[in-house]
């Protein structure tokens, strides 16, 4: 396989970019700095401001405060060709009446790149994506991961010092947008580029991203690891969007040295985590508590985060099974656990649902 030497990549830096419609916020003072060669993904919902950050940095928006700057030179007043990054967009935008060759060639008329070498810049750029043997082919010849795969090696031809990604996966199947995943993040270490993601798929950026950078409202509200945001969620906002969780409101009841304890529509609740912010006696929080360490049994329990429900769903999930209970008081308790491990499974059966100190955080 050709590789792009990662000499190529540079850092990225958006510092305090805002973008305005009229007179709502698409992105507000938000600050991000990207390493060079690292993959980065913008998560969020529609319409946090993903996208619009991207199609800045791109060139396809112009900021109106704030400055980007890729390997140290401003960037945000040049036109996006030429800036030194390319664009993966969600629907690929192959010319239909192209070969695959001539659609990967099509952005070396943009560059300094000598007429002659240009075969040799297409074929690198195939091999890089195993797709050298389909270069005299339409694009409606190709299947939708093909055709993922020619638009990836069209934006790497011109070796950009920064690839964008905008939701290139969406159109795929499930199964094909999981091998993908893999090849991309491969692709990605291989050529050593860096690369700025875009999705509101928490899979798909847990699965390949360096960094994570949850988007909310225009801004950032958290930015770390998959395992930072998953293991740590810094705001309730951040624990609901990735993956799942048991929310338990309730009132703090104590705070002392080994932790701080809640009372919840009767049930007592204790965590010996630190708050993601102070807490006092008296004061309504949320505790929040992943599915996996939850533990289920068919005997009743008392005592501190424990609780007895009723039984009121079982979801296969490959090698594990997703329990769902619900407390005498309303209360959804969502438990994941191996399927070798004996649970209960008649539902409307009474069970109890248990954990840890450790596994509680409170909001």
């Amino acid at each position: 396989m050709a590789v792009i030497a990662s000499e190529y990549a540079s850092d990225v830096r958006l510092d305090a970019i805002t973008k305005l419609y009229g007179t709502a916020y698409a992105v507000r003072d938000m600050t991000l700095d990207i390493h060079a060669g690292e993959f980065v993904s913008l998560l969020g919902p529609s319409g946090c401001g993903k996208t619009t950050t991207l199609r800045m940095i791109g060139g396809f928006e112009l900021p109106d405060a704030g400055t980007i700057a890729i390997g140290g030179k401003e960037i945000q007043a040049l036109p996006p060709h030429k800036r030194p990054v390319n664009t993966v967009f969600q629907s690929y935008a192959l010319f239909p009446h192209m070969t695959v060759s001539d659609n990967v060639a099509y952005g070396l008329k943009f560059s300094s790149t000598p007429k002659k070498e240009y075969s040799k810049h297409v074929a690198d750029a195939l091999d890089m994506v195993r797709m050298r043997e389909f270069a005299g082919r339409k694009p409606a010849q190709l299947s939708g991961g093909q055709q993922q795969r020619i638009a990836l090696a069209r934006a790497l031809v011109n070796r950009p010092s920064v690839l964008l990604l905008d939701e290139p996966m969406s159109a795929l199947d499930r199964k094909l947008r999981e091998e993908m995943q893999i090849e991309l993040k491969l692709l990605q270490q291989q050529i050593g580029i860096t690369f700025v993601f875009v999705t509101h798929d928490q899979d798909e950026a847990m699965s390949m991203s360096d960094r994570i950078a949850i988007m909310r409202d225009g801004q950032i509200e958290q930015i770390g690891t998959a395992a930072d945001v998953y293991d740590e969620p810094s705001s309730e906002y951040v624990a609901a969007f990735i993956g799942q969780q048991s929310f338990i409101p309730g009132t703090v009841t104590s705070v002392d040295a080994a932790g701080i304890a809640l009372t919840a529509d009767g049930l007592t609740l204790v965590s010996s985590r630190t708050p993601h912010r102070h807490v006092d006696k008296g004061d309504a929080v949320t505790a929040a508590v992943r599915p996996e360490s939850i533990s289920v049994t068919d005997e009743a329990v008392e005592g501190p985060n424990s609780v007895n429900a009723t039984l009121m769903g079982i979801s296969h999930l490959g090698s594990r099974l997703q329990i769902v209970a619900i407390t005498p008081t309303g209360i959804k308790i969502i438990s994941r656990v191996e399927r070798s491990v004996g649970v209960p499974t008649v539902i409307g059966s009474t069970i109890n649902c248990s954990w840890t100190s450790d596994a509680v955080h409170i909001y």
